[in-house]
């Protein structure tokens, strides 16, 4: 199964966008078939979450959406650039207060929540990632998220990705339609499209398949991953980056020259090993390769969510579109 999302980010510098959000938030419940009871928790957490960053946080930003890895769960990501949380477990007490930041009544937040991740650091920032289900559902395996944003203003981005997960393998596309706006945006549809016909085809054919379908359209920078629970396989044309990253550092993988669709040598994929714990990292040009893992104390040990997220917040460009995509396999 492939999933691809239309991420609206929303700039939390006005009051207006608390009950916006919150109404967009009920509206993805009502649509999963959440009860009275579930859609009123979720509109108090979001509420709560959103007004946090609007009357404390340093350029704070959220999205809401359909959950990536299971459609019928709602997904909240806040991300801020304000101070930190220095003490987050006095910042899961209920009374704990602090201003400039996400974690006010982050306790009562997180336990209406199915599932939660935090992510902070002083003098960075703070990120957050919530789910909801209905009741009795369970949460969403977090083994793999992928954010988008568009360049500057524009309401559609030219970057897109896909997913399919087995159990024991994820496959992920990730494709930069040349350009902005909607000629990049429908290279990047189409490249789902194709990809969605067989996600499950080793990364080489796959891109082949991705290379031959995409001439109609602009073309752009497309890579495919398939992680295993050992071992990596990438193939790539363009400049899509792929990392492996970990605590201690990370590996990059080969992407040839081309441009997908026109221009490009036969695809090539290439074996990694996958070590414990480790996040597969992929990301287009609208992010800078200048992330360094060993800056972020204890990042790589959260979820794709939060890992995503807080790579889009500090290295993504607002001078391009962008797309990261994260994948964990658990170990």
């Amino acid at each position: 199964m492939t999933h691809r999302h239309e991420d609206v980010w929303v700039r939390t510098d006005d009051p207006s966008v608390i009950g916006a959000v919150r109404r967009a938030a009920v509206a993805l419940a009502g649509a999963a078939g959440f009860d009275q009871s579930r859609t009123g928790q979720l509109a108090v957490a979001v509420t709560e979450a959103v007004s946090n960053l609007v009357k404390h946080a340093d350029e704070g930003a959220v999205l809401v959406r359909p959950h990536p890895e299971r459609p019928g769960a709602v997904e909240l990501v806040a991300v801020d650039r304000g101070p930190g949380i220095a003490d987050l477990v006095s910042a899961l007490r209920d009374g704990y207060s602090t201003s400039g930041t996400l974690g006010i009544g982050l306790g009562a937040i997180a336990r209406m929540a199915t599932g939660w991740d935090v992510h902070s650091m002083p003098g960075r920032g703070t990120v957050l990632a919530l789910h909801f289900t209905r009741d009795g559902l369970p949460g969403p395996p977090l083994r793999v998220s992928g954010l988008r944003r568009p360049i500057g203003e524009e309401t559609v981005c030219g970057d897109a990705f896909a997913f399919a997960d087995t159990g024991d393998a994820i496959s992920v596309l990730v494709c930069d339609g040349l350009g902005h706006g909607s000629p990049a945006a429908h290279a990047s549809r189409e490249a789902v499209r194709i990809f969605a016909e067989d996600p499950y085809a080793p990364p080489a054919v796959a891109l082949e398949r991705l290379h031959r379908g995409l001439g109609h359209t602009r073309g752009g920078a497309v890579a495919v991953v398939r992680v295993g629970r050992e071992k990596v396989t990438f193939a790539g044309l363009g400049n899509v980056s792929g990392w492996i990253a970990h605590a201690e550092g990370r590996q990059g993988m080969i992407s040839l020259p081309g441009i997908a669709g026109h221009v490009g040598r036969r695809p090539r994929q290439y074996e990694y090993g996958l070590p414990p714990h480790a996040t597969v990292v992929l990301h287009t040009d609208g992010l800078t390769e200048r992330w360094d893992p060993v800056s972020y104390p204890g990042l790589f040990a959260h979820s794709p969510a939060v890992v995503g997220a807080t790579l889009l917040r500090d290295a993504g460009s607002r001078r391009d579109d962008a797309c990261v995509v994260a994948v964990k396999q658990g170990q």
